[in-house]
């Protein structure tokens, strides 16, 4: 069982929690930058009522006691308040710190504004600060102030825990709700798409994993009803190779009584031909040929029920593979009007079972001859490790419904008492070998089957030598 840690949900509230966090985290560098400049923008308003206080007193003077409170109430050392006509007396204290920094809000950019915020965050030592800038309560009036910097680190320490505790917050809210949300729109179809694939993994013939039908249209509907047309596929795949599987253990029980039952049918013709009674004589050739058709339909349905195609692959040419296929399939087309012709022979090198090749050769022209074509003509293209060989026929073609069942099983059994096996043991042959046997194209000037065969360039080499 699949672990929460582990879960597509674990994962997805994770990167939800985490992409909020980043969110907040660029929300709060400006805000931070801002909570310090309205601070200080705050100091140079109060500083500049500091200053008011003492020009409106009599004579402009006030008293030390009052000076101090002043600087006490604006949290300053010094304040200083003028424009360009009029000079507002100065507020100090009688002992004033070393200045260790100065920050000018006249000529400040956002990018010092952030950069000044993390730098004041960072320190760990209390800075003595010049600070210069426009009254925000008269802009003609510029304020020069010396203050503390600890203060306003420790307001906007405060500030920048608030926003922590605030972005934690919406980041699980919104974490959660993004999470229900996808888990009841995604994750939870999701794990009953999984279930109903492992559940028919283990038992594909029980009906009762299979989803019921939905009306949703985007990706996870669009799974759905695919899973279910796979599920449907396999199964019907499965009940035929079930039946196929039933046909192979028939036939190996009855091949061989029907073979020996065969053989002494083909023996008692055999004495029918010697007959002088000229109507037994003519029965005979079609007598001999039903039952060879017989016994070649018991042998490929039984080579057809095997799992894979038995090969005894050796090392030959491509000319030694035509020398020897080519005499023996003219012979079996002997009473067929079909001309075999024959391209150009490459100097090729196969691992090939010869007999088994033989047979495609043998199928698609016997198939060629029965459809009505005149001529078989065989090509030869070598293409890097692999050989191609196309069979070309000017039959009348293969219409659309044929087509599609051409390559499969007992579909095709209406040529002539064939078995309807020939091209899907042919196609078998053609993948035992590593290669591929398929219909290229096919229309009213006849046909053309492809047939890949693996030659790799080392063999091709050596085949070369050789010849040489």
């Amino acid at each position: 069982m699949l672990s929460f840690a582990n879960s597509l949900s674990f994962r997805l509230l994770l990167l939800t929690v985490f992409f909020v966090m980043v969110a907040e985290v660029l929300i709060y560098t400006p805000s931070i930058a801002r909570y310090r400049l309205s601070y200080l923008q705050e100091k140079l308003a109060e500083g500049h009522l500091a200053a008011l206080s003492v020009k409106a007193a009599p004579d402009g003077m006030i008293t030390e006691m009052l000076t101090r409170q002043l600087l006490d109430h604006v949290g300053a050392y010094s304040v200083v308040a003028n424009d360009e006509s009029n000079f507002m007396p100065m507020l100090r204290r009688p002992e004033v710190p070393e200045v260790e920094m100065a920050f000018d809000l006249r000529e400040v950019g956002v990018i010092d504004l952030i950069l000044n915020a993390f730098s004041t965050l960072a320190q760990t030592e209390d800075r003595v600060i010049r600070l210069h800038g426009q009254s925000p309560r008269d802009p003609d009036i510029f304020v020069t102030m010396i203050i503390d910097e600890a203060p306003m680190r420790m307001e906007m320490l405060d500030f920048s825990w608030r926003i922590l505790t605030l972005s934690v917050v919406i980041s699980l809210f919104t974490a959660a709700l993004v999470f229900l949300s996808l888990r009841w729109m995604m994750v939870l179809p999701m794990q009953r798409i999984t279930t109903s694939m492992i559940a028919f993994r283990q038992r594909p013939e029980d009906p009762t994993s299979d989803l019921p039908p939905t009306a949703r249209r985007d990706e996870i509907g669009i799974a759905i009803r695919e899973l279910a047309g796979m599920k449907q596929g396999v199964r019907r795949a499965l009940r035929q190779k079930t039946r196929l599987a039933t046909l192979g253990m028939a036939v190996n029980k009855i091949n061989h009584d029907l073979r020996n039952m065969l053989a002494t049918a083909t023996l008692v013709s055999d004495r029918f031909a010697e007959s002088s009674d000229p109507f037994v004589r003519k029965a005979v050739p079609p007598f001999l040929r039903t039952i060879d058709r017989a016994v070649k339909l018991c042998s490929d349905t039984l080579n057809f029920t095997q799992e894979t195609v038995p090969l005894m692959t050796e090392r030959v040419t491509l000319k030694e593979l035509l020398d020897g296929i080519l005499p023996e399939l003219r012979t079996a087309l002997d009473e067929e009007e079909l001309v075999i012709e024959v391209g150009e022979v490459p100097d090729s090198l196969l691992t090939i079972d010869q007999d088994q090749i033989y047979r495609i050769f043998a199928n698609l022209a016997s198939n060629a001859a029965r459809a009505g074509a005149t001529l078989f003509h065989i090509g030869f293209e070598q293409n890097d490790n692999t050989l191609t060989i196309r069979f070309r026929d000017n039959g009348p073609g293969i219409s659309d419904p044929i087509r599609e069942k051409l390559f499969l099983p007992f579909q095709l059994s209406g040529h002539g008492g064939g078995s309807g096996l020939g091209l899907a043991i042919a196609r078998d042959i053609a993948l035992a070998h590593g290669g591929a046997l398929f219909l290229e194209q096919t229309g009213g000037s006849g046909s053309l089957f492809h047939l890949d065969l693996p030659c790799p360039v080392t063999e091709r080499a050596r085949s070369n030598t050789r010849a040489a």
